[in-house]
């Protein structure tokens, strides 16, 4: 069971880190009707990768693995929620512009965007991607035991 919520997790983390990318690269492009909803559609799958992530990361640590007491005194373990944490924060803003586009695209409208928003929404984005490698350096400081203070 445990190699499967393993899977589960790794699974969850790429689908997260492939929806972000998605929204990147369309935020940085052509602004259309059928750019808009697919960037609607990746920042679903980006909601849902991250919620799997943390749900099923957080199976591992309490009922899988060496255990949540072990987990709870590692400073990257503690940094990758952090940083978990933080990227869900930078998330907000632009999760709540895209909401705010689907009563335009049911209609068939591109929403009404300044090409200022989209590209802070970008930046916002491209940090998010960061945080996602600075938590990919967590893990592999975790696998070596690295800055366990139990």
């Amino acid at each position: 069971m445990a190699v499967l919520f393993a899977f589960l997790h790794h699974a969850a983390a790429f689908a997260l880190v492939a929806a972000l990318t998605g929204e990147l690269v369309l935020v940085r492009g052509a602004f259309s009707v059928e750019n808009a909803r697919r960037i609607v559609r990746f920042d679903a799958a980006y909601g849902i990768s991250a919620m799997a992530l943390l749900v099923i990361g957080l199976a591992r640590v309490f009922w899988f693995e060496k255990g949540a007491s072990y987990y709870f005194q590692s400073a990257p373990f503690l940094a990758k929620l952090t940083l978990f944490a933080a990227i869900g924060l930078l998330s907000i803003y632009p999760t709540r512009e895209f909401l705010s586009w689907r009563a335009a695209l049911r209609e068939g409208r591109l929403p009404a965007v300044a090409p200022a928003k989209l590209a802070a929404i970008g930046k916002l984005i491209h940090w998010e991607l960061v945080g996602v490698l600075a938590i990919l350096l967590c893990a592999a400081l975790m696998a070596r035991g690295i800055g366990h203070f139990g």
